[in-house]
């Protein structure tokens, strides 16, 4: 359903803090890959309170000026096989493995922008994708539910 053009308040994005970023860390799932800085989120977890603080002012030098660190946007890509034959090109398909500082630089950005957007009530009641208490599962539900009650609504016009 389409709503009526409105303005919206600009973002503002408050600072981290040194707490905040050990408890992202706290979230990340404990892997052993790493990308080129050699940097697993195991390791992160462990030096967690030893790197927060200096975590802290990077990120917030990063959210400040609004540039995203070019050394964090290296990715690097390795192919994942599918099915079938292994010598066939098309049975793979690619991960793309993240330096994990910048996954937690992304989390940061994901809470605000988050925030942002629900305590403005600017999101769709239509969007299910990357919402907390919202999944495919209840999209579905959603589809299926309004569909039934246009078809009540139907066969009601034709009861006595």
């Amino acid at each position: 359903m389409n709503q009526p053009y409105r303005d919206f308040p600009n973002i503002k994005f408050r600072s981290t803090s040194p707490k905040e970023i050990e408890n992202i860390i706290r979230s990340l799932k404990a892997k052993g890959s790493h990308n080129y800085d050699e940097i697993t989120t195991k390791i992160l977890k462990i030096s967690a309170p030893f790197i927060s603080t200096p975590l802290n002012y990077i990120f917030n030098k990063s959210v400040i000026s609004g540039i995203f660190p070019t050394r964090l946007k290296y990715a690097t890509i390795k192919p994942i096989f599918k099915n079938r034959y292994k010598k066939n090109v098309a049975n793979y398909r690619p991960i793309f493995i993240l330096p994990s500082f910048s996954k937690i630089l992304e989390k940061i950005m994901y809470i605000r922008l988050m925030n942002h957007l629900e305590t403005n009530n600017i999101l769709a009641t239509e969007q299910f994708g990357f919402r907390t208490s919202s999944s495919t599962t209840q999209a579905s539900f959603n589809f299926i539910n309004n569909i039934l009650n246009e078809f009540k609504k139907k066969c009601q016009k034709y009861l006595p």
